[in-house]
């Protein structure tokens, strides 16, 4: 064990040695010692980077002002080809140290982000945050500055005081807070993470000091697959599309609702144009089942005329006028269907088939076994009360 620790941190230092170089970048970097003592090195890390940053676009902008000087003195007499041989020189980096650093930093920054990525990097734009002693500074440092937001500790080298009255958040995990400032939020830690999975600041009511937080929901595990929702996964669905003004079903709004637009339109859920939309969508929904259905009557009658002697005509022609209003039952006939392929199937694929549908019920097993327990729980909440 102790050998594989040696391969891995030299392993380590090698990746970052030809990570920082790449960006022409010193490894290992020289960081502030005041904030390294203070075990702020992710922290520290990052002001060395934005010294470097900072000292080369001094650099490139004092060069590019030369160059402008000598281009002037050479007259008009300056030929394109120089002037495109300059650019190139310019833009190429130098010896100097973060010259490289900086172009990559100009390319990121043209470079168009995506929606999501946009999205999480104004998370907590305009949101300042303080951490207590006791919260986990590590990682709330490097999360926090990820997703737009800026933050502070108490201890020597913070970038600013407990007393800031810009301060929007401090977070907090101990059961209670003694002094407490009125312009700012108490949250716990977890309500970081929550925000960051869920891509939108939560309500901060569930996550003050002293009360226990909701269970903290896996981003990794998709609820809809394994067959249970869990009630506060619905909440936070809510108020994602509450910020992104789309329309969900709310407790107590049902399908037959959802299919009728008039019924949201009198209990306020949408708009008079929204309803005119669903309106229309769902007649032209009927007029396509009105033509698969006509077209399905065709090709059986097509069929059975075909199959029928010349004699029984018009006992076929009686047979299909009588039965002009009855159509087959289609979920009965995609039963037939999955029985019939499920026959045909080789028995390799069955056995598969077999305990993939296994699976299924004893997730489903499972599934009921939580809203029991759940079901028990809330029962037992209400009876202590």
């Amino acid at each position: 064990m102790l050998t594989f620790l040696e391969f891995y941190e030299t392993l380590q230092a090698f990746v970052n040695f030809k990570l920082y170089h790449s960006i022409n970048v010193k490894y290992p970097p020289i960081l502030d010692p005041r904030l390294e003592a203070l075990a702020a090195d992710l922290y520290a890390l990052s002001r060395y980077f934005d010294n470097r940053a900072s000292m080369t676009e001094s650099t490139t902008t004092s060069f590019s002002e030369s160059d402008v000087s000598k281009d002037q003195g050479k007259g008009p007499n300056y030929d394109e080809s120089e002037l495109r041989l300059a650019q190139l020189q310019q833009q190429l980096p130098s010896n100097e140290p973060g010259a490289l650093m900086h172009l990559v930093q100009n390319a990121a920054e043209t470079d168009e982000d995506d929606s999501e990525t946009r999205e999480c990097k104004t998370l907590f734009k305009d949101v300042k945050f303080f951490l207590s002693r006791e919260v986990p500074r590590e990682s709330l440092l490097f999360v926090i500055p990820a997703f737009g937001g800026s933050v502070s500790w108490d201890g020597e080298g913070a970038p600013f005081k407990e007393t800031d009255q810009n301060i929007t958040h401090q977070i907090v995990d101990r059961p209670t807070q003694g002094h407490k400032f009125l312009s700012r939020e108490y949250v716990q830690p977890q309500w970081i993470y929550d925000c960051v999975n869920a891509r939108i600041l939560l309500p901060v009511e569930e996550y003050i000091v002293g009360r226990i937080p909701p269970p903290h929901l896996s981003p990794f595990v998709d609820n809809e697959a394994e067959g249970y929702v869990p009630e506060y996964a619905e909440t936070i669905k809510r108020l994602q599309a509450a910020a992104r003004n789309e329309v969900l079903p709310m407790p107590g709004v049902g399908k037959e609702d959802l299919d009728d637009p008039q019924n949201l339109l009198v209990e306020g859920v949408i708009d008079r144009a929204e309803a005119i939309e669903a309106a229309t969508k769902k007649r032209k929904m009927s007029v396509l089942q009105k033509q698969y259905h006509d077209e399905l009557k065709k090709e059986l009658r097509s069929t059975q005329i075909s199959t029928a002697s010349d004699g029984n005509k018009e006992s076929v022609s009686e047979h299909i006028d009588a039965g002009e209003d009855s159509l087959p039952d289609l979920s009965q006939i995609s039963k037939d269907a999955d029985s019939m392929s499920k026959i045909v199937m080789p028995r390799k694929k069955q056995k598969l088939l077999k305990a993939m549908e296994i699976g299924k019920e004893r997730k489903q097993a499972s599934v009921d076994r939580l809203k029991e327990r759940k079901r028990k729980i809330e029962e037992g909440k209400k009876s202590g009360k």
